[in-house]
């Protein structure tokens, strides 16, 4: 090779490096959205943590993409939702309660940060709420350590109540822990509870179909991402029955005030601890 040749093709290597090097640093970042849910009825808090990012300088589609994946409340197929995810070589996942598992089980690398109803710390997921550890950090709710004292606030307001319902997703992690929770608070108090299970659409129907037969004076519904998905058939329902009924999250009690609006419903919420509680007529 001719030495203005060789010069020539060093030369093209040099410039092409720094700008290969550029084109990756411009590459947009991905981030792994792994759901237990369905996107029908996340429509709400997707769309809250779109905002949140919105907030922090980071907007869909202009210098940040999102993959979503969604189980729609088939937990079996998280781990195969997790490791597409993987594959796709995201730069985090952000997961709801059921999905953590599936997710650290796909990856130690890969930053997982979590919105948890349940004590990470007991669950394992992170070694303390100070110093979680790990790949993986987030936040608690522990909406399901709540079950005692937000049975106590529905008997404050509806005291005629002698028989409770209660509404339990049994697919979800921790609802053996609520339900465990939710009977020992009630023998405390003196309160007879129904168990009543709703793992998909036709038995959220049947549960609420048997709620008559339960001669319940309230209703508890148990926490988890499919009821929260859900909230306004679950109101609905309630307010069909004519049963108050405690739900867990803020959102439920906005929308249903919105409802007592259109349905002209009589709605009193109740004074709200942390994390989130109300109750709906």
């Amino acid at each position: 090779m001719r030495r203005r040749e060789f010069m020539t093709l060093v030369g093209c290597a040099v410039v092409a490096v720094p700008v290969a090097a550029r084109a990756q640093q411009r590459a947009m970042p991905v981030i792994g959205f792994l759901n237990s849910a369905s996107a029908d009825g996340y429509t709400v808090m997707a769309d809250a943590f779109k905002q949140g990012l919105k907030e922090t300088g980071y907007i869909e589609g202009q210098n940040v993409a999102i993959e979503y994946r969604w189980a729609n409340n088939a937990y079996d197929r998280l781990p195969g939702l997790a490791a597409d995810l993987i594959k796709r070589q995201v730069a985090v996942i952000v997961a709801n309660s059921p999905s953590i598992a599936p997710a650290m089980a796909a990856t130690t690398t890969i930053p997982i940060t979590f919105l948890s109803g349940d004590d990470p710390v007991r669950l394992g997921f992170v070694t303390s709420l100070a110093k979680p550890g790990g790949n993986a950090t987030g936040v608690t709710i522990i909406s399901g350590g709540l079950a005692a004292k937000r049975l106590g606030l529905l008997r404050d307001l509806v005291p005629q109540a002698k028989i409770v319902a209660v509404l339990i997703n049994s697919d979800w992690p921790a609802a053996v822990r609520f339900q465990t929770d939710v009977e020992e608070a009630a023998h405390v108090v003196g309160l007879s509870i129904q168990i009543l299970r709703a793992n998909n659409e036709s038995e959220i129907d049947d549960a609420f179909n048997g709620l008559a037969q339960t001669q319940a004076g309230a209703l508890l519904v148990g926490p988890g991402p499919f009821f929260d998905s859900r909230r306004d058939k679950l109101i609905a329902l309630a307010a069909k029955a004519g049963v108050p009924a405690a739900c867990e999250s803020r959102a439920t009690a906005i929308n249903a005030a919105i409802d007592r609006l259109s349905r002209q419903k009589y709605v009193q919420p109740a004074i709200e601890p942390k994390p989130a509680f109300q109750a709906c007529r």
